[in-house]
């Protein structure tokens, strides 16, 4: 754990270096995020904040909270944020439909199947199970895990009973042993850690089975091109101070206490968990790396999920993963 906090530092630090992470004598430039409050990029602001890293590398941060990540795709485009947390397949078929817009990785964050049942140890014994699903019907995760059944000769939709729900339902349900196994988002999946439920099937781990070399990143931070072509510089010295508050979170105990107040009356071993889930949800891999990747999971969604799912876009758009300029 040790080595892995310090070179988590170690690659904040060079990220710093590398972005031109310097401080400007001109007038701070303003940034306008619309992140999801219960998000881990809040916890990130708020550490950048009661660091002051904001001010030293001549940001002003103004930041709105919204309740869910769809209300934060509608702020973008209309017009009322600079920044959102979103994921490259939103940003792909956004991109094939006709907009502009790019993505900087975030977090490789992402669900997993649990359960109690210890009979339940792969895709397999999923037959004749009740399953739970976060989401609906074309939820990314939910078509990787189907893509991946089929591959091994199991056909959940026929072999499985599927109950489809919002993630906090599809969390009471199994808490209550209503359903036999939960394949839920990332932060629900570590509550349901934190009560004792097992994480079987990783869905990072299915990512890799279907063509993936590595951690995958799901999320980013999602902008305009034309807004970044005027603010390149802006958005590089954020990226950088981002990056030094997930180290922070990562190594200082100050940090991590300003974050984990975000996430209400958790118990301790559960934040653990929280934290040492953020940790390994850290990009570690270069921008071209991460759009080769998302472009052969785009591949397997696209042929499972169709036309409701990607839109017009039959591969990753171009662009969709934006690189910082040297």
């Amino acid at each position: 754990m040790k080595r892995l906090l310090a070179t988590l530092l170690a690659a904040a630090v060079l990220a710093a270096a590398t972005l031109g992470f310097v401080t400007p004598a001109s007038a701070d430039d303003v940034l306008r995020l619309a992140l999801q409050k219960t998000g881990t990029a809040s916890w990130e602001i708020a550490v950048i904040k009661a660091f002051g890293l904001d001010r030293e590398a001549g940001l002003t941060l103004e930041t709105t909270e919204l309740a869910t990540p769809e209300a934060s795709k509608i702020a973008l485009q209309g017009g009322s944020a600079d920044l959102i947390v979103a994921d490259w397949l939103w940003v792909a078929r956004e991109r094939a439909e006709g907009a502009k817009l790019t993505l900087y990785p975030y977090s490789t964050g992402v669900g997993a199947v649990l359960t109690k049942n210890p009979a339940i140890r792969g895709v397999a014994d999923l037959g004749g199970k009740k399953l739970g699903i976060a989401g609906g019907p074309l939820d990314k995760s939910w078509l990787l895990l189907k893509a991946y059944g089929l591959k091994n000769g199991v056909d959940l939709e026929k072999s499985a009973t599927l109950v489809y729900g919002a993630p906090p339902l599809v969390a009471e349900k199994a808490l209550e042993g209503e359903i036999d196994a939960a394949l839920e988002f990332w932060n629900f999946a570590v509550d349901l850690e934190g009560k004792g439920f097992a994480r079987p099937i990783e869905i990072a781990e299915v990512e890799k089975a279907l063509g993936a070399t590595g951690p995958v990143v799901i999320t980013g931070y999602v902008f305009d091109e034309g807004f970044a072509a005027g603010h390149a510089d802006a958005l590089k010295r954020f990226f950088a101070i981002a990056g030094k508050a997930r180290a922070l979170i990562a190594t200082e105990d100050r940090a991590w206490r300003i974050a984990a107040q975000r996430l209400g009356g958790k118990d301790e071993a559960t934040l653990n968990l929280y934290r040492r889930r953020y940790i390994a949800a850290t990009p570690k891999r270069g921008v071209a790396d991460e759009a080769r990747d998302a472009a052969s999971l785009y591949a397997v969604l696209a042929e499972i999920g169709g036309e409701k799912l990607v839109g017009a876009g039959k591969t990753l758009a171009p662009g969709t993963f934006y690189t910082v300029a040297p």
